[in-house]
């Protein structure tokens, strides 16, 4: 399994677009992504994590317009998208009528992120698609923090970048998808913080 560095994200780019699955750094953890736009880098990516097919996976993008492509923002979900993206935190907002249901794996809500890095950014407009983003372990381990740990825990990826993660906490997950906005998991960024911004 090859270890790329951020002057080869042409080459990540390309196993991406060949529905293949490779592991980047993000702020917060070690991620395992795949690109949203081929079932098959799908299915693959769900075999690697041994998910459940149940549970769909957080999405990146590399920015606001390719969440416009997605998912449906109102107005309130634009204030939060200004004010924190790029950052630790991940909104729920409602899917476009017309993505294809295994992206959302049925259901009417997508997570999201924007990418946390110039580098991811960069690898995701080159794909020419947003990714799957989930963290680097198989589903119920504990996530993995180094390049070694990800070789053990996920054989058959297609690559690794290797690049810093600041081992922080996990993203704020907001929920936008109702008038009254909820937090689902608690992180860097907290309630108030996102009340005021509103």
């Amino acid at each position: 399994m090859k270890i790329y560095n951020e002057n080869e994200i042409d080459k990540l780019a390309e196993i991406l677009k060949n529905d293949g699955v490779i592991s980047v750094p993000t702020d917060t953890v070690y991620g395992i992504c795949s690109r949203i736009s081929s079932k098959k880098a799908h299915d693959r990516l769900i075999k690697i994590k041994e998910r459940p097919v149940s549970k769909a996976f957080p999405i990146m993008c590399a920015d606001e317009r390719q969440i416009e492509d997605i998912a449906v923002i109102d107005s309130k979900a634009r204030k939060i998208i200004n004010s924190f993206m790029p950052g630790p935190i991940t909104i729920i907002l409602k899917k476009k009528d017309d993505l294809e249901e295994y992206i959302t794996n049925g259901k009417d809500t997508i997570a999201i992120r924007m990418a946390t890095s110039n580098t991811l950014k960069e690898l995701i407009l080159k794909t020419g698609s947003p990714i799957f983003l989930t963290s680097a372990n198989k589903s119920g381990d504990s996530t993995c923090t180094t390049i070694d740990e990800i070789k053990k825990a996920c054989p058959d990826i297609d690559g690794i970048l290797d690049g810093k993660v600041l081992f922080g906490k996990a993203s704020t997950i907001v929920d936008c998808t109702s008038d009254e906005i909820k937090i689902l998991r608690e992180g860097p960024i907290s309630l108030e913080e996102i009340q005021d911004s509103l």
